[in-house]
């Protein structure tokens, strides 16, 4: 069944002329082109390593997942600045550009998460992107110099008419010891935060329901057991006036992709942003997934 929530207007976000224009090419000039968002990331080589690579060896070569973009009909591609750098420059104006400009190792791993600056958004401008992507980690201990560091750029996204994509990520062992950094809760609490620092968009996981870990949680989180759809339709309405994208995560079964993505958009999500389970597939079957998504995508446009 549809949903019948309703994802902001242009208007109704306050966007400038150039956030505007930008969103426009995104939303209704590629991808599926009716309002809704298909992104294609390629920023797991610095999050994760080479390692996500290894399930589809084509993969590590930039240019055919860019490629995929085009040919797949996807609404942007998201990467940091040096691939955007080398390999874009034959793809400018065929997909837009997302550029992601902080990023971290999962060396250390994430207890005290912070995504360094790697671009900023004057460099999105210069390669012709439509949004900059930041990621912030809400409840890590590091969330004191990561707020400020969002500010300063949410500042420059607003002084130069940039989407402020922000991927906004529970973590930190407080989260942890509060129902889990995918529990409703932290998934709930980041979508709000995402809207309070002043994103466009927000990049959020699926919050998952598991008993144990929901019992952790602050009231009245902790007594919450909802549906799928309807623990995503609460974090659509606590992002308020901020479009939401479900991000894809690990590599899903063909159904299970599907499966998601439908329950993203039924619970009002303006999109998805699918990597590893575009990506991860074999040229034909990537393509084939990438059809699946724009068929579903035709039932949500406005």
């Amino acid at each position: 069944m549809l949903t019948s929530l309703r994802r902001p207007t242009f208007d109704e976000m306050n966007l400038s002329l150039g956030k505007r224009a930008r969103l426009h090419r995104l939303m209704y000039e590629h991808g599926p082109a009716n309002g809704t968002l298909m992104l294609l990331p390629l920023d797991q080589g610095l999050e994760h390593g080479p390692i996500d690579f290894f399930a589809n060896p084509d993969s590590i070569d930039t240019d055919w997942v860019l490629r995929l973009a085009v040919e797949g009909k996807f609404s942007g591609f998201a990467s940091h600045v040096g691939l955007a750098e080398k390999y874009m420059k034959a793809y400018a104006g065929r997909v837009p550009l997302v550029l992601k400009i902080n990023g971290k190792t999962n060396i250390p791993g994430d207890d005290d998460a912070f995504s360094p600056l790697s671009a900023n958004v004057e460099d999105a401008v210069r390669l012709g992107a439509d949004a900059v992507g930041y990621t912030l980690y809400v409840g890590s201990p590091a969330q004191d110099r990561d707020i400020a560091q969002c500010e300063a750029v949410r500042r420059d996204c607003e002084k130069y008419g940039m989407p402020l994509i922000v991927w906004s990520y529970p973590r930190g062992s407080a989260v942890k010891a509060k129902g889990g950094i995918d529990g409703l809760y932290a998934v709930d609490y980041a979508a709000r935060v995402a809207c309070e620092v002043g994103a466009d968009i927000v990049k959020l996981n699926q919050p998952k329901w598991e008993e144990e870990k929901a019992s952790a949680s602050p009231k009245p989180y902790n007594t919450l057991k909802l549906e799928e759809h309807e623990a995503l339709a609460k974090v659509v309405k606590s992002a308020g006036r901020t479009l939401v994208l479900v991000s894809g995560g690990s590599k899903l079964s063909d159904e299970d992709t599907y499966h998601k993505a439908q329950v993203a958009m039924e619970a009002g999500c303006v999109g998805l942003i699918f990597g590893r389970n575009m990506w991860q597939r074999k040229w034909d079957d990537a393509l084939a997934m990438s059809a699946r998504m724009h068929k579903l995508m035709e039932q949500f446009g406005q």
